[in-house]
């Protein structure tokens, strides 16, 4: 019979006895069925505070222009830019936890997958906002795209790299946002026959008509695969195509070809990151503990631990280039990172990026949720730093010393990079509040197969070996909810 089931070995992927069907829906829909807590509401109004903070600046940016910010004439990226790719990184986990794992059958994914996806949305909402205000008239966005020649000159650059970021960008946006919302489609209808009145209106017309019948599931899995697989190969193109910005110019510092996978490296350490800073807080605050189980946040701390090395070695692998180059421009830019006037950022970065991660080696900090929630905010920030370095510290010293200078940001450049993380959060807690935060339907798979519950039935059964039930007893001690008076009894 044991072998119907996963190994009693590996650890269960929801925790929790006396699991039921019904108890998994009425726990994840508690959230979006009842008024929210004291905590959602501290959060909202926070996060509300730095998206007028947002709102504020933006304007000042569209009304003024972009004389509001810190730029000259040497350094004409900084904030912007920094803030643009960094979101647009941020991004990545959530295309990756969910295409890529589902193509190769990870069954962890199914719990924190939603939240993810959700991210991805948000954060390339913020990267976007970036663009058009960095164009100084905005109003003329539609310019980027395809038009017909009736609306007049058009002198667009379709061989730049920052066209292709429109279309890169866009598309990775809408089939993100249509692999999400496909994901939803089962628990909107779920949320639909318990509501009543308007409620019930608006889900029916957000549910498309979904019956639960077996065509119907037939459809959505085969769905759901078809955009994994054309979602997969934009994990890789997207902050590849970002990193042309940089690559295809001719510019101390920028001018290399380790910049396609380094950035996509980076995008998915920042990107896992921000789901575990995202994930920690939902899971304590919305009783999320019986889903997101110390395995998920141990999986991603190790993935964190993985990119975060990656990285390192990507940054090593730079001052190599530029020595091997004999190029004096690139090694003075190399040398101006680590020793001028930014040293501080780039140590922030080095500090960051590359020793934090390393402590997760150690399977006490990794398993620690204080230390891993903390420990993500660190990389996020190094990553911020990251980018900062790479754009900043480049141009302010290039080929010609009598145009150097140094970059200072205004209150405004601030205001705007505060104020889209706000946004951001804002979205995000707007999500959980009227969408489930873990995927209901797909949660309800683990629940005969990978579950704590069903593992105790093995155990109870008697179908396993006493070597194997120790062990599994010893792998459980990591877990916060599970109750270990439950199996002395068996």
């Amino acid at each position: 019979m044991a072998h119907h089931h996963e190994s009693i070995i590996r650890e269960p992927l929801m925790t929790g006895k006396d699991m039921t069907y019904a108890r998994i829906t009425n726990e994840i829909l508690l959230p979006v069925e009842n008024k929210p807590n004291k905590a959602w509401w501290i959060g909202f109004i926070v996060s509300a505070l730095g998206a007028m903070l947002w709102v504020v600046s933006i304007s000042l940016t569209f009304w003024y222009g972009l004389g509001e910010w810190g730029l000259n004439k040497t350094v004409g990226w900084a904030w912007d830019i920094t803030g643009f790719v960094w979101w647009v990184g941020i991004g990545h986990a959530g295309t990756l936890i969910s295409a890529v794992l589902l193509i190769f059958g990870q069954n962890w994914r199914n719990s924190i997958n939603r939240s993810a996806e959700a991210m991805t949305i948000f954060a390339v909402i913020c990267a976007a906002t970036y663009i058009v205000a960095h164009m100084g008239r905005p109003w003329l966005a539609y310019f980027t795209l395809p038009l017909p020649n009736q609306y007049g000159s058009l002198w667009v650059n379709w061989n730049s790299a920052l066209m292709m970021d429109v279309f890169a960008i866009s598309t990775y946006f809408s089939v993100s946002l249509l692999f999400w919302y496909t994901g939803l489609l089962p628990d909107i209808a779920s949320i639909r026959d318990r509501a009543k009145g308007l409620r019930r209106r608006i889900y029916s017309i957000l549910s498309f008509g979904w019956t639960g019948s077996l065509k119907t599931w037939q459809r959505f899995e085969t769905v759901s695969l078809i955009l994994a697989g054309i979602s997969t190969p934009l994990v890789l193109s997207v902050h590849t195509i970002v990193s042309f910005d940089f690559a295809t110019s001719l510019e101390p510092g920028w001018h290399t070809t380790i910049f396609p996978p380094y950035f996509v490296a980076g995008a998915i350490f920042s990107g896992f990151a921000m789901v575990q800073t995202l994930l920690l807080v939902t899971r304590k605050v919305l009783g999320l503990e019986n889903y997101i189980t110390m395995f998920h946040i141990e999986s991603m701390n190790k993935i964190i631990m993985l990119t975060g090395s990656i990285v390192g070695v990507a940054y090593i692998t730079e001052f190599f280039i530029a020595w091997y180059s004999q190029v004096e421009y690139e090694q003075y830019a190399f040398i101006n990172r680590a020793t001028g006037p930014y040293w501080w950022a780039y140590w922030s970065m080095m500090s960051c990026n590359v020793i934090s991660p390393q402590l997760f080696w150690s399977s006490k900090l990794r398993r620690s949720i204080p230390f891993s929630w903390a420990l993500s905010i660190v990389v996020n920030i190094g990553m911020w730093f990251e980018r900062f370095v790479i754009i900043v510290t480049s141009l302010h010293r290039d080929y010609i010393p009598s145009s150097w200078a140094m970059f200072y940001p205004t209150w405004v450049d601030v205001g705007v990079f505060i104020g889209s993380i706000g946004l951001f959060f804002t979205l995000f807690l707007l999500f959980i509040r009227v969408l489930p935060s873990v995927a209901i339907a797909e949660v309800k798979l683990l629940l005969k197969t990978a579950s704590e519950q069903a593992k105790m039935k093995l155990i109870k059964e008697g179908h396993l070996e006493p070597a194997e039930v120790q062990y599994y007893k010893e792998s459980l001690t990591k877990y916060d909810s599970v109750d270990m008076a439950d199996y002395e009894k068996v």
